[in-house]
């Protein structure tokens, strides 16, 4: 009897462990981690390398050699001739060169490219991370406060009992318990919504529940960076990349050079003597010469290429400058404001609600007076949480702005 109760008891908790949902851990530091090993998005952009290399492969390539071949017959005799050569092409530039040049950028682009995808993962994922982790925070905040207001609400009622406080005091104090309820579900729904981004980022199955672990950098204005941010380095890689494609439409202003072996056996009659078998061997050359086509429009194509990405390039760098200053700016005033909040106004606030309290119970006070300072303090509480919110995505932007990951 009793193994048959032990057994049973097995059976419902490994039931009970095959049916838990899995959890996730996520904390700010594995975010880069997951990103690179499960992010989708990441996954197909690492394609462009492959792409940048297969051209690099094939750049620089002489053009496949032509065999040539020919049959002439004499319809009035039996004079013939059969020829067979190969031919094949010659740049007179550097031409394959340059190719193998511009292609070398192209991958360099590309790699700087996939990292750059992958900076602006981390940094979408880390500010969602920032959001979620401060929704819970505020929820924590809600359930503190929920607690004194059910302790205010409880007291409330047994003076309300007694009679020594109104009855419509109970029910007001019941009402501001209820309305933390309240905001409690609405801060569900947005934890909802932010883990919805999240989950795919990271690569999180969305039944699986996350637990976000640790805790973002304190409060302090992060050291200068310096700019590293690949999509820079693409650009940069894509102005050599138009420099050398000038120079290659340049190139092509001459044609390749075209040179041919070939041998070929002839049949001829010569009287009195009749038909003889001739064999000569031959090479002919073949030099393009540049009258109709100098290739201008396409060198004119390429300058006003290189031009543009030179523009693009130096606008690059002014809108990251300026990024990385409104952001460095957004993050002094956050803190400065949570410096306020945590010497002045906090303090304050608790000293003023505790000393409304303790009148009241001792019937000096009146309910409204203790319910408006405690949500002075709750929304003065708020008021940090947004705040070190917003000045940790102004971070995570600052650092992503100059390429720190």
């Amino acid at each position: 009897m009793k193994l048959s109760i032990f057994t049973t008891l097995i059976c419902l908790s490994a039931s009970g462990l095959l049916q838990a949902e899995p959890v996730e851990i996520l904390s700010f530091e594995s975010i880069p981690g997951r990103i690179r090993h499960s992010n989708p998005t990441l996954s197909a952009a690492r394609f462009r390398i492959n792409e940048a290399l297969g051209k690099l492969k094939q750049s620089g390539r002489l053009s496949n050699p032509s065999l040539e071949t020919g049959l002439d017959h004499n319809v009035r005799s039996a004079e013939g001739r059969v020829e067979i050569g190969i031919s094949q092409k010659f740049p007179l530039t550097n031409r394959l060169a340059l190719e193998k040049e511009i292609s070398l950028a192209e991958v360099d682009a590309a790699e700087a490219e996939v990292r750059n995808v992958e900076r602006l993962l981390i940094a979408q994922a880390r500010e969602e991370f920032i959001k979620a982790l401060s929704i819970r925070e505020r929820m924590k905040l809600l359930e503190k406060q929920r607690s004194l207001a059910s302790e205010l609400a409880s007291f409330i009622s047994d003076a309300s009992e007694r009679g020594e406080i109104s009855t419509l005091d109970a029910a007001q104090a019941r009402l501001a318990a209820l309305r933390l309820t309240t905001e409690e579900r609405r801060l569900e729904a947005e934890e909802i919504a932010v883990l919805g981004i999240l989950r795919p980022l990271v690569g999180i199955d969305a039944t699986a529940k996350i637990k976000l672990s640790g805790s973002p950098p304190p409060i302090a204005l992060p050291a200068n960076a310096v700019q590293k941010r690949p999509d820079l380095a693409a650009a940069r890689h894509g102005l050599i990349a138009a420099g050398n494609e000038i120079a290659l439409e340049q190139a092509k202003r001459r044609d390749d050079l075209e040179a041919t072996i070939f041998a070929a056996g002839e049949r001829t009659e010569d009287a009195p003597d009749g038909l003889e078998n001739e064999g000569i061997i031959g090479f002919k050359l073949s030099i393009p010469l540049p009258f109709w086509n100098d290739n201008q429009g396409n060198i004119d194509a390429a300058t006003a290429r290189r031009d543009r990405k030179a523009q693009e390039l130096n606008a690059l760098l002014r809108d990251i400058h300026h990024e990385a200053q409104s952001q460095l700016a957004m993050m002094k005033q956050w803190q400065t404001l949570i410096d306020e909040l945590d010497d002045q106004l906090l303090p304050m606030a608790e000293e003023q609600t505790s000393l409304l309290e303790e009148a009241y119970r001792q019937g000096q006070g009146d309910l409204q007076s203790v319910l408006a300072s405690r949500e002075q303090i709750l929304e003065l509480l708020a008021s940090r949480l947004d705040a070190t919110r917003e000045f940790q995505l102004a971070r995570i932007r600052y650092q992503t702005a100059l390429g720190k990951p």
